[in-house]
Order: C-alpha cells, then sequence, then structure tokens
C-alpha cells in the first residue's frame, strides 16, 4: 500500500505536515511518500501565463507524485477560513494537466490548528470541493486545539477524538483496500 501525504501548507514547522505523518505511519506497512509543498513553488496560476509558457513541470512533478499513491492523505491549513495559498496554487496549475486531480484515490482529508475549531471550515471546504463527484471513499477528521490534543510521540491524546479519528482512518484503510 503506497500512501502519499502532505501538509496543505507553506510553513516549514506546520502541525497539518505534523498530522497528516503521523496518520499516514499509522498504516501498517504502508510505503511512505511525504511532499513538502515548498518543494513545488510556481508562479501565481493564470489562463495567460499558462498560455505564454505551458504548465510547469513542478506541476507535472505533483500529478505524478499523485499517481505513484493507492491513497492520500492532506491535512489542510486554514488561512483565513480557507486553503492555503501554497495549495490552491498547486491545485490550480495541477488540475490544468488531467480533469480529476486525485485520480480517484481514496482521500484522507484532516485539518488542525491551534485553536478549538481544529480547521473545520478549511475542511469544510476540501471536503464539499473534493467530494462532489466522486467515488472513492473520502474520510474527514478535524484536530482542534493541536498543542492540546497532540503529541508526536504520542499521538493524538484525547480518547473520543483518537476513537473518532482511528475509525476514519479504518473507512481510509478500507477504500484502499477496495481498489
Amino acid at each position: 500500500m503506497k500512501i502519499l501525504a502532505f501538509g496543505a501548507s507553506n510553513s516549514r514547522n506546520s502541525i497539518n505536515k505534523k498530522l497528516a505523518i503521523f496518520t499516514a505511519k499509522e498504516i501498517a506497512g504502508a510505503e511512505l511518500r511525504v511532499l513538502d509543498l515548498n518543494d513545488f513553488e510556481m508562479p501565481i496560476f493564470s489562463v495567460d501565463r499558462e498560455a505564454e509558457t505551458g504548465i510547469p513541470k513542478l506541476a507535472h512533478d505533483f500529478k505524478e507524485a499523485i499517481k505513484w499513491a493507492d491513497g492520500i492523505v492532506v491535512s489542510f491549513a486554514e488561512h483565513n477560513g480557507a486553503y492555503s495559498t501554497a495549495f490552491k496554487n498547486i491545485f490550480d496549475w495541477v488540475s490544468r494537466i488531467e480533469k480529476s486531480f486525485w485520480n480517484d484515490k481514496p482521500l484522507f482529508l484532516l485539518a488542525t490548528s491551534p485553536g478549538a475549531r481544529g480547521g473545520k471550515s478549511v475542511l469544510d471546504i476540501a471536503f464539499k470541493r473534493f467530494s462532489y463527484g466522486y467515488e472513492p471513499a473520502i474520510a474527514v477528521f478535524s484536530l482542534p486545539s493541536f498543542y492540546t490534543n497532540f503529541k508526536e510521540e504520542e499521538g493524538i491524546l484525547d480518547s473520543e477524538l483518537d476513537t473518532s479519528f482511528r475509525n476514519e482512518l479504518a473507512k481510509f484503510i478500507s477504500g484502499i483496500s477496495k481498489q
């Protein structure tokens, strides 16, 4: 089972990247590939730029990483209630390559933040956008108050949150198994 994981943030110390990596490592025997959005920095998308210079190689590289995976774990940083600009720009460029951005792979959409809502606004946006007409399984989990509820060496500390997380993780793994 090949799992692609990333935090949809360009922060070098992204708590969302930490949550995505933790999640992927919870899948026994999985081969893990972690992406850093900083490695995919491209000019801001515009149809004019695309017409002039084409789609950047980094967009194709990101798409190849998606194609490599059997399942994708992404944890969204919330910037002003929506996606980070870093993710949105990659999404805009890569979506020009093929109709299906995620190549019909099972998804585990996550979000966390230092606050009590745990990035729920961006997670709602992501789920609505990516579930529209999407057949594979989409698991969803929000972790509120990251610094209170998570330790890298221990995982999710709150038992109710951990149970909810484990249920969604099982849904994600089941979706991969059905592929």
